[in-house]
């Protein structure tokens, strides 16, 4: 909901809200899966929302989209070709292509407006797009992955809207048998997966659960902070095809050729140590 003022979203299940000033509301598009709005606040930049939930702001985007990436490319061996699944504002993909070794990424969003909005009013999310190691696809993640070839990615990235209206399927099962099979040996795919505080032993842990019921060797929750969203803090949870995702490449993430805001070498290994109420929630 807004008024003049502010934008407040209001998380009736946990008794909480979130605000932003606001300076002016920019745009408003109805398309076939959801509601977008663009907002220009007074202390976070452009503000996305969808269906009256908040999406994306310029000011603290990089804490999801750099934790959504680099945890898992470096918890690989060799990253070569990977996988978006959602992503629309083009964040994640930008990060994924940071790094060299990355030959192909495919980023899978339902609704081309949400890059449209987001080449307009988030560019620097929207640097990449036009790398030739880039493809953008409008089409439904979920049949892309039920039809891909077999043991032909390195690593899938799960960058969705909550479990609700389109990417409900991608919380499922189901999909997550579609990622093993995909994923070459060694593969990881890692999903965002909402609050510790609020969704430990919901959302949570039932992604631990779906995530081995669909053959995955080892999964493993790393949280961050995330103002804008439920709790402000938030997680993903990574699961691996054969191969220990409480591990990484501590070296190269320590010697990565770019610059972060907010991942280091430093911050992914004490993101791999729970606290002891989401080790209970987990068990």
């Amino acid at each position: 909901m807004s008024d003049e003022k502010w934008f407040v979203e209001h998380f009736d299940s946990a008794g909480t809200a979130f605000g932003l000033r606001l300076k002016a509301k920019l745009e408003a598009v109805q398309t076939e899966y959801q509601h977008i709005e663009m907002w220009e606040t007074d202390t976070f930049g452009y503000l996305m929302t969808i269906d009256g939930a908040t999406m994306v702001t310029s000011r603290d985007n990089f804490l999801y989209h750099e934790m959504m990436s680099h945890p898992v490319l470096f918890s690989h061996p060799a990253p070569k070709r990977v996988v978006i699944i959602g992503g629309g504002d083009c964040g994640t993909l930008r990060e994924v292509l940071r790094h060299p070794g990355v030959e192909k990424a495919t980023q899978i969003d339902i609704d081309e407006m949400v890059t449209r909005l987001s080449e307009k009013y988030f560019p620097e999310l929207c640097e990449s797009n036009n790398d030739p190691r880039a493809e953008l696809l409008f089409i439904d993640g979920v049949k892309w992955m039920r039809e891909c070839e077999a043991g032909t990615i390195d690593v899938i990235i799960v960058d969705s809207t909550d479990p609700v209206g389109p990417a409900e399927g991608l919380f499922k099962a189901d999909f997550f048998r579609d990622c093993h099979r995909v994923l070459r040996d060694g593969g990881i795919i890692v999903q965002q997966s909402e609050s510790p505080l609020l969704h430990s032993d919901s959302i949570i842990r039932d992604l631990h659960v779906n995530m081995r019921e669909a053959g995955f060797s080892s999964t493993q929750t790393l949280p961050f902070p995330q103002p804008c969203y439920p709790s402000g803090w938030w997680s993903c949870t990574m699961a691996g095809k054969g191969t220990d995702v409480t591990r990484f490449r501590e070296q190269d993430a320590a010697a990565k050729p770019f610059e972060t805001q907010y991942y280091t070498a430093d911050i992914h290994r004490g993101a791999l140590t729970l606290p002891p109420f989401m080790k209970k929630a987990l068990s």
